[in-house]
């Protein structure tokens, strides 16, 4: 059972306040009309006065670094890893601002709510090009974008505030028990002074298979993208005004180079709400955000005008040809004294690692989720996981590099398998001899003597070996497959794969 708990009175306190927004706004305009007309009327009228004076502050300046280390440093000395990086996963563990020294973040603002995808809360990095860490300042103010700009640089007085993980993001605030909260209304402009310097941002160029915890509050450009074919193209969807669209409009953004899918998140109360994806390919200038439960990234715009898909030509993953045909080659298993292929995982970090070491994940069933990299006590490992991925009819694929097999005989695959919370059998192994990319159709053939091994319903299993696998009966190039085709809601089994070695004489 998942247990991540929304509270109603919480969503009902946000449906209002993102109503309260849109009231705000017409509000505005309907103001904006009134001074306007009164001006037409009167031609003896005084120009305002809109240049921003740089505010004298009555404190030390310090960076979101600095705000940054200091969590780093209170997580460590409540006993957490001492590894110098901040854990992303920790909401309970704060630092607060001393009362008694002033002092005051600068940041430049990378968000907006002027179209309401974003609502009450301002988004700073550290600096307009190549930034390196971003935060988000929660306020109980609406509209924004009245007073802050993107690109305008601004000064938090960090005093007696809270720094901490609020949704899976670094945040400064005020603090609701282990969560950090919103900074009171009337204290705006006694917390928050804008400085006279408005920069042009530069996005940093982040493709999704780089997607780190590191790189959350950041201002990106998603380099080669498109939205997923069912959605964009066959159900013509738009960004959140579906009927079974809740708060938040949730899309999958794929990688047209590496395969790598994301979540692209539009609130349902954003004015662009309603317009269809593009189904087209491109770019996309985005900030790098977390779900509402802080795990599991999302990507959001301030505007639509942030997508750049110029490029008609999509990247579709081309057709996987199942043979009814497995491949089953005689029962004897020489052990080889060549190495032809092995890897360990243990070289890698996140699916970018996985990928630029020649691995290909793709997800042939349009969704979102594909195999990943995780570790457990010093080992790291291949993981296939439904759980928490919100995602029915998962068919998602963890194709090998190349594997040359002409220069060997007596080849044979060995691989290790743990299952985990077993809830039936949702694992296979194919080998393709046709692979090239996933742009391109392949044919696949199961291997019919794995033995996939039961684990433990509600725990973890134990590695155990999957081979020996006899390959003698193949020749060429070949590529290995571990497929996964769990579903969530369904059957959610997670698997460990490791140890992956073809041997030959």
């Amino acid at each position: 059972m998942k247990s991540n708990i929304i509270h109603v009175s919480d969503l009902k306190n946000k449906i209002t306040l993102m109503k309260t927004l849109k009231i705000n706004k017409l509000i505005l305009l309907l103001i904006g009309l009134v001074v306007f007309n009164s001006c037409v009327e009167d031609d003896d009228f005084d120009i305002p006065n809109t240049n921003i004076e740089e505010p004298v502050l009555d404190g030390e300046i310090i960076t979101i670094n600095s705000v940054l280390g200091r969590l780093v440093q209170e997580q460590i000395d409540e006993g957490l890893d001492d590894n110098g990086n901040l854990n992303y996963n920790v909401n309970s563990i704060t630092y607060q601002y001393p009362d008694d020294v002033i002092q005051y973040m600068e940041g430049y603002l990378i968000s907006s709510d002027e179209a309401g995808n974003f609502f009450e809360e301002l988004i700073l990095q550290d600096r307009p090009e190549n930034p390196t860490v971003g935060i988000k300042v929660p306020i109980e103010v609406n509209p924004l974008f009245t007073r802050y700009e993107i690109g305008r640089k601004i000064y938090v007085r960090v005093t007696g505030l809270y720094v901490g993980i609020s949704n899976g993001v670094l945040a400064i605030g005020f603090k609701d028990g282990d969560f950090i909260s919103q900074i009171p209304g009337p204290l705006e402009l006694e917390i928050i002074r804008r400085s006279a310097e408005k920069a042009d941002l530069v996005p940093l160029p982040l493709p999704l298979e780089s997607f780190d915890n590191s790189k959350t509050n950041l201002f990106i450009n998603i380099p080669d993208v498109q939205f997923n074919r069912v959605e964009a193209v066959e159900q013509e969807l738009s960004f959140s005004s579906e009927t079974f669209d809740e708060f938040d409009g949730e899309r999958t953004l794929e990688s047209c180079s590496s395969s790598t899918s994301q979540v692209f998140s539009t609130s349902t109360f954003a004015d662009f709400s309603g317009l269809n994806l593009p189904t087209g390919r491109g770019n996309i200038n985005a900030i790098l955000s977390k779900n509402f439960f802080g795990n599991e990234f999302n990507i959001v715009i301030n505007t639509p005008e942030g997508i750049n898909f110029d490029d008609v030509e999509r990247c579709d993953p081309a057709e996987f040809i199942i043979s009814s045909d497995g491949v089953d080659c005689d029962d004897t298993f020489p052990t080889g004294n060549t190495t032809v292929f092995s890897d360990d995982f243990e070289s890698y970090g996140n699916q970018g690692d996985l990928i630029n070491a020649g691995w290909t994940l793709v997800n042939i069933s349009g969704g979102s989720y594909t195999w990943g990299i995780d570790d457990f006590s010093g080992n790291t490992y291949a993981i296939g996981n439904a759980f928490n991925a919100d995602e029915a009819n998962i068919d998602t694929w963890l194709i090998s590099p190349e594997i040359n097999l002409d220069n060997t005989s007596d080849n044979v695959l060995n691989f290790d398998i743990q299952t985990n919370f077993d809830g039936g059998e949702v694992m296979s192994v194919y080998v393709s001899t046709d692979f090239v990319d996933i742009n391109t159709d392949s044919n696949w053939s199961l291997f019919e003597d794995v033995t996939i091994p039961s684990g433990p319903s509600s725990g973890f299993g134990s590695f155990t070996a999957a081979g020996p696998v006899n390959l003698d009966c193949l020749s060429g190039t070949i590529r290995l497959g571990f497929r996964y085709t769990g579903s969530d809601p369904g059957i959610t089994t997670r698997y460990h794969v490791d140890n992956v070695i073809v041997t030959g004489n």
